[in-house]
Parts: structure tokens; C-alpha cells; sequence
């Protein structure tokens, strides 16, 4: 796995350059609200132990795998800055590796900025992994005291972007930070522009979902190989992805889930 290296100055890390590259994987690490500092390394670390399995899974099929390092670490209101980032990403794969399809996974704030930069070309699918995400106008959702009042003041989190985008959303139930419910009402929404949105639950499990780390893990392999390579997903996530609301947004999962998958 390479990383790539989002800085000031937009520096790309140095990474695969034979031309055999098929496919490639973005991955966006947490950040905050506001703040204009340097992002902590640990954001980006915390990325490094999927990205690794992803680089595994796909080492065959030419999967490029790639940790983007913010420029800082707010998102900053209307300037999106994560989001801008990824975006600079996903212009910097394409400038290197050509016309190749990109998945864009993002964990708390860093998943926001996936949904977010999905609009962009070269965006196949997009994976959010407790995404961070604003109260929408109107909602009765609870906002965690820890996110502050900055979140109710955001317009509505747009959605047109991932029209025709593969979109993947994993919660824990219990999660505390970033607030389950609102990432489901997103969903909502997003498949009544998109039919190929699922969200699945982790029943128990918190913020980082440690609980059921080998599961998520294992659901966002077959999700990137499936969505990037045309392979078809394992059957919890197609069912998951033809299931009507709520039932297809509220996929529970399975404890065990990928013991027996291809990937």
C-alpha cells in the first residue's frame, strides 16, 4: 500500500507506475469540525489496517491503494477543505494512473468528505464508514453534545453527487460521536436519487466499531472488489442493496460475516 501525500505543496507519494494498475482506493481519516493545524498522524494510521487488506484483496487485479493526508484538519464550514482535498486526490489518481474507476472510503469526518467528492468522474462507489455528517433541516435527531452547535447551522448535505455511484454507509449502534441515526436519514435520502445505496448496521458496537473490526473489514473488501471489478457482492450486500427502505438501510451485520467469502 502507498499513501499519498496531501500536502501544501500537493505532493503525490511515490507508488506504482508500471502501468498495471486497474483500479484505485482512496482512503479519507477522520478530522474535526473547524481547525486549520495539522491533522493528527493517528487519523491516518488508523486507516493503514484496512488499506492493507484492500491492497492484499486486490494486489492481483492491479488495485492501487492510497492514504490522502489532509492539508490540515477541519472541514471548516463552507470550505469543505476535506472534501477539497479529496477531491485533489481523486485529480492527482487520475492525472497518474488514467482512466481507472476510484472508491472513495472515508471514516467519520473523512466519510463525509467521500460523500461528498463523489461527484467527481473517476468516483465508482464510495464507502462510509460512521460518517460524520450535519442535522438535516427539520430533523428530530439527536446531535451528540460533542459535535457542538456548528452541525445544526449546515444547509442540507447534498446528495445529486452520488447518482450512479455504488454507496456503502456502517454504523454502530452505539456509537456516541457521530450519530447513527443521521447517517440513516442520509441514506434515505440518497435512495430516492440512487437505488444502489445499502447501510449496515453494527448492533452493539461504537464509534470505531472495534468490537466487529474482522466484520467491517471484511464487508468493505467485498464491497470495493465488487463495485470496482464488476464481480457481484457477496449476498448479504445485494440483497442489502435491492431491499426496500428501511430494510436495505438497516442491514444488521451478521457477526462472522466474510469468515466463508471469496475475498
Amino acid at each position: 500500500m502507498t499513501q499519498v501525500s496531501v500536502s501544501r505543496e500537493a505532493r503525490l507519494g511515490r507508488g506504482r507506475t508500471d502501468g498495471s494498475v486497474q483500479a484505485v482506493v482512496l482512503m479519507l481519516p477522520a478530522g474535526k469540525v473547524e481547525g486549520s493545524g495539522r491533522p493528527s498522524p493517528l487519523a491516518a494510521a488508523a486507516m493503514r489496517p484496512l488499506g492493507r487488506r484492500l491492497a492484499r484483496a486486490g494486489r492481483e487485479d492491479g488495485l492501487a491503494v492510497h492514504v490522502v493526508h489532509y492539508r490540515c484538519c477541519g472541514w471548516n464550514g463552507d470550505d469543505a477543505d476535506l472534501a477539497c482535498d479529496a477531491g485533489w486526490a481523486l485529480d492527482e489518481a487520475v492525472r497518474r494512473y488514467g482512466d481507472v474507476p476510484v472508491c472513495l472510503i472515508g471514516t467519520d469526518m473523512g466519510g463525509r468528505a467521500a460523500l461528498r467528492a463523489a461527484g467527481h468522474e473517476a468516483v465508482h462507489s464510495v464507502v462510509a464508514l460512521a460518517p460524520w455528517l450535519p442535522e438535516q433541516p427539520g430533523d428530530a435527531a439527536r446531535v451528540p453534545a460533542a459535535r457542538g452547535a456548528a452541525a445544526a447551522a449546515d444547509d442540507a448535505e447534498p446528495v445529486r453527487q452520488l447518482v450512479g455511484r455504488q454507496v456503502l454507509i456502517v454504523h454502530g449502534t452505539n456509537d456516541e460521536r457521530t450519530d447513527p441515526e443521521l447517517s440513516y436519514r442520509l441514506a434515505e435520502r440518497v435512495k430516492k436519487v440512487n437505488p444502489e445505496v445499502c447501510r449496515f448496521e453494527v448492533h452493539s458496537d461504537r464509534h470505531g466499531m472495534h468490537q466487529h473490526r474482522a466484520e467491517v473489514a471484511a464487508l468493505a473488501v467485498d464491497f470495493v472488489i465488487g463495485s470496482l471489478y464488476g464481480r457481484g457482492f457477496s449476498r448479504p450486500v445485494a440483497d442489502a442493496l435491492v431491499a426496500p427502505p428501511p430494510l436495505g438501510l438497516r442491514m444488521p451485520l451478521a457477526s462472522g460475516f466474510g469468515a466463508a467469502l471469496r475475498h
